[in-house]
């Protein structure tokens, strides 16, 4: 086992006693009375896994821990129940959290929204529909405007030729 933690301290070194002396009762660590007290832990202990031995012949599970020793109610590690089909109730309708209700409602105001949107009823589709009128009257005045001067050019390239 190691020799503790510190090294070259001028108090000296650290003396850890090795489990096997522990067990033993040979490390000069423990009093005379830890002896007797840890037999007659041990002859306890051997007592309670006859009693859990006992009890699980009975057809329960094993537990694990001091859950053999002390029965615990605990509300978060109780198992959910499985329900079989035929005890559902099929006309009984299931109430939706707070959350659930405000996020189908956001996703309805944002259907609802987008079908007016197509329809041209909302502020921001007149604004668009006005913008793509206005640029496609300015796109026709220019296409009208290159094709007079293409024309200009091509009756110019005419003249130029006779």
């Amino acid at each position: 086992m190691g020799r503790g933690k510190f090294k070259g301290k001028p108090t000296g070194q650290r003396h850890f006693s090795h489990p096997d002396d522990l067990r033993a009762g040979t490390s000069s660590a423990r009093p005379r009375s830890f002896k007797r007290e840890e037999a007659e832990y041990e002859r306890e202990e051997e007592e309670n896994e006859e009693v859990v031995v006992e009890e699980e012949s009975d057809g329960e599970e094993k537990k694990k821990g001091h859950e053999n020793l002390i029965e615990v109610e605990n509300p978060n590690r109780a198992k959910p129940k499985t329900v079989k089909a035929r005890d559902l109730d099929v006309g009984k309708t299931t109430e939706l959290s707070r959350r659930e209700r405000e996020e189908l409602e956001k996703q309805r105001a944002h259907e609802r929204y987008m079908r007016l949107q197509e329809q041209g009823k909302t502020e921001q589709a007149r604004k668009d529909l006005e913008r793509l009128a206005l640029i496609r009257k300015q796109r026709q005045e220019a296409s009208k405007k290159r094709e007079e001067e293409k024309a200009v050019r091509e009756a110019k390239k005419v003249e130029a030729r006779k």
